[in-house]
């Protein structure tokens, strides 16, 4: 319900007003006592210093210089992006739909008729455009499925974004302190971390990891073991986080309905970020403000995502019908979780009586109050999984079309990459929009 003009300037008064209530109490306070020192002399009657011994006035000067170095000796490094690359195919890499249903309908010794209706379906109901891309080794017929395959899709991605972001950031990759990496389905020897490192010749004291099995989420673990590990490096270092995946490893070639779905959803994509624990000349782009994980451990999580095979032994990724439930569940325990931390103070005053009327009123006639999360928050990335998953984030969190609309174009452009569709919504959803260092 649209609210009238008065009803938006009481509003904006009770932000105001609640959200810098302890700034208000303070500066009072100081005032208070300010005149209350000025009217009985505040050098003779409130602190007489000729009364103090030396050793307590040498005290006086070095503890709380003392206390100001202890703190900065153990308060947590800040970690600036300084920028990032997502990884561009070349346009003979596009799916058009057309194509990809044309091409379907040659796959006949993988697919049968009921299958192919089955994608045809999903395909126009993914949400995806024409712009999307596969690699090279799907458009064959039949396609290839081979490790040289899958390796050469791993290094044109790679290389090709991490050029990219040395590009744009002009640093030398000796300068790289530490490297993190992530791709959950193909994991070849030697690993993609030692790919990196031998492809740009880090030097040999670099602190690398390379994750897998952890699906979309990576992206975001990557950054939170990358800031953890710049914790402890010197002041001025820099972090490699690459987000990447194989589409031409997780083809599914049976005949399990379930099981097609990443078919229709997942592209080729990846993106690699430079993370810093300095603001060096004013180059970063960003500030990391919070960083917030939840593991959901219960049965129907577990299993909501996993490789397996079908009774006819063909290797595929087996998405249950609870993963949208699950993901509610899990949205709904990250937001309890970090709401305190980014919402205002008016925000959670009208939260907190809002539960206060449900315990008096013993009942759920009164609703529960929703926080306004667009208050603490001006850019929403949700994960373009797909529309279903768009569709109960926007619920959850009663946002506008406009809020969820990157989402959906990044799930258009380029379907789902996996960990790297952060990073792609990132660059569509701040294009033009860059302070100094915002918080993120």
């Amino acid at each position: 319900m649209a609210l009238s003009p008065s009803q938006r300037l009481l509003r904006s008064l009770y932000q105001i007003v609640v959200n810098n209530v302890l700034v208000t109490i303070a500066v009072s306070l100081t005032t208070a006592v300010i005149l209350v020192a000025a009217q009985f002399g505040f050098s003779e009657h409130i602190f007489p210093l000729h009364a103090l011994r030396p050793i307590y006035l040498l005290l006086t000067a070095l503890l709380p210089a003392a206390a100001f170095t202890l703190y900065l000796v153990n308060r947590s490094h800040d970690v600036y992006l300084v920028d990032y690359a997502c990884f561009k195919p070349n346009i003979n890499c596009r799916v058009p739909l057309a194509a990809f249903k044309e091409h379907m309908m040659h796959l006949r010794p993988f697919l049968d008729d009921r299958s192919v209706h089955f994608l045809t379906r999903m395909i126009d109901r993914s949400g995806l455009g024409d712009e999307t891309s596969f690699p090279p080794c799907l458009f064959y017929i039949p396609p290839s499925f081979g490790f040289s395959q899958a390796h050469a899709e791993a290094e044109l991605i790679l290389f090709s974004t991490i050029d990219d972001l040395f590009r744009k950031t002009c640093i030398n990759p000796s300068s790289i302190d530490v490297l993190v990496v992530n791709c959950t389905l193909f994991t070849p020897t030697p690993s993609y971390s030692d790919m990196i490192i031998n492809r740009y010749k880090l030097r040999s004291g670099i602190r690398s990891v390379h994750l897998s099995g952890m699906g979309c989420s990576a992206s975001l673990i990557s950054v939170g073991l990358a800031k953890n590990l710049l914790q402890i490096t010197p002041h001025a270092s820099y972090a490699l986080v690459v987000s990447a995946e194989s589409t031409s490893t997780h083809i599914y070639q049976g005949r399990k309905r379930e099981m097609h779905l990443p078919t229709v959803l997942f592209r080729m994509g990846g993106a690699a970020a430079l993370l810093s624990n300095s603001r060096k000349n004013n180059k970063a782009r960003f500030r990391l403000k919070h960083l917030q994980r939840m593991i959901t451990t219960s049965e129907s999580a577990y299993r909501c995502v996993m490789m397996d095979e079908d009774d006819e032994g063909n290797l595929g990724a087996h998405l249950s019908k609870d993963l949208i439930t699950v993901s509610g569940e899990a949205l709904r325990t990250s937001i309890t979780s970090i709401a305190p931390l980014i919402l205002p103070l008016s925000e959670k005053l009208r939260f907190l009586l809002s539960c206060i009327s449900r315990k008096v009123v013993n009942g759920k006639e009164v609703p529960l109050y929703v926080p306004n999360f667009c208050v603490a928050i001006e850019h929403f990335c949700i994960h373009p999984g797909g529309p279903a998953v768009i569709d109960a984030v926007q619920d959850s969190l009663r946002l506008s079309g406009s809020h969820a609309e990157p989402s959906r174009m990044t799930l258009h452009r380029f379907g789902n990459t996996s960990s790297s569709s952060l990073w792609v919504q990132v660059q569509h959803r701040c294009v033009g929009v860059y302070p100094t260092i915002p918080q993120c």
